[in-house]
């Protein structure tokens, strides 16, 4: 992520920093305690937390506006798990949601004056890969057992297995390393030419930039739970 000394960062450091030496801990001066994409992404998570909050209180029968969103975004998660996995993969919506209604915030956030994307920076993508790495290993082992699915591993044919389970490792080990940095690379790289144009012009110049980044910031969270909808169905499927 760019250098950057973001206002809100700054705030909540300078109050870590004087809770903590209140409390008699030495704190190493100009440092920063939370680095700025944890709190960017601390945003993301408190603006999400508060919408759905309000939004889901007062559910009706006959639902208003914003429920009918609701109703049409929860449907549009289900028509991506029923495509690649089926039924069911229904159970899945709640963690593929929350990443992908977590990664669209924040890859939205950095179009906002002195905030910034916490996936413009490679530890956030990353940390979100991971998960989703271990999350779709842990379903395969659930629904196969350990042996199982290890066996799934090794091709259609006992004879080929020595070909086949390398290769599905290296296969399988390359999927966090291609997720975290397709999204970082398409956000960082967004961010920067907005800061670039608005630097040279700023004010109406960004505009256009910023009308094409709200479009990739909402692709990049599709592709990257589209992505994580067919790991989790290999995993689970019956056959291999």
């Amino acid at each position: 992520m760019i250098e950057h000394k973001f206002v809100i960062v700054q705030v909540i450091n300078d109050l870590l920093r004087g809770l903590l030496s209140v409390l008699g801990m030495a704190v190493e001066p100009g440092k920063d305690i939370i680095p700025a994409h944890l709190v960017m992404a601390l945003i993301s998570t408190t603006i999400i937390l508060i919408f759905f909050k309000l939004t889901v209180k007062n559910l009706q029968r006959f639902p208003g506006k914003m429920q009918f969103f609701l109703e049409k975004y929860y449907l549009f998660f289900q028509g991506v798990v029923d495509d690649m996995i089926g039924h069911e993969g229904r159970k899945f919506i709640p963690v593929l949601g929350t990443m992908g209604t977590f990664i669209a915030t924040s890859n939205l956030l950095g179009l906002f004056p002195d905030l910034a994307s916490p996936t413009a920076n490679l530890n956030t993508t990353v940390g979100c890969a991971i998960f989703i790495f271990l999350y779709y290993h842990f379903q395969g082992i659930k629904k196969h057992g350990l042996w199982g699915y290890i066996k799934t591993f090794m091709g259609p044919v006992w004879w080929l297995s020595w070909l086949f389970f390398p290769i599905e490792v290296v296969s399988h080990f390359s999927r966090p390393l291609s997720l975290s940095m397709r999204l970082f690379g398409n956000i960082f790289g967004e961010d920067l030419v907005i800061i670039i144009i608005a630097s040279l012009v700023p004010a109406i110049a960004p505009m256009p930039v910023m009308f094409l980044a709200l479009f990739t910031s909402l692709l990049q969270a599709y592709i990257f739970v589209m992505l994580s909808t067919i790991y989790l169905a290999g995993a689970i499927a019956s056959e291999h």
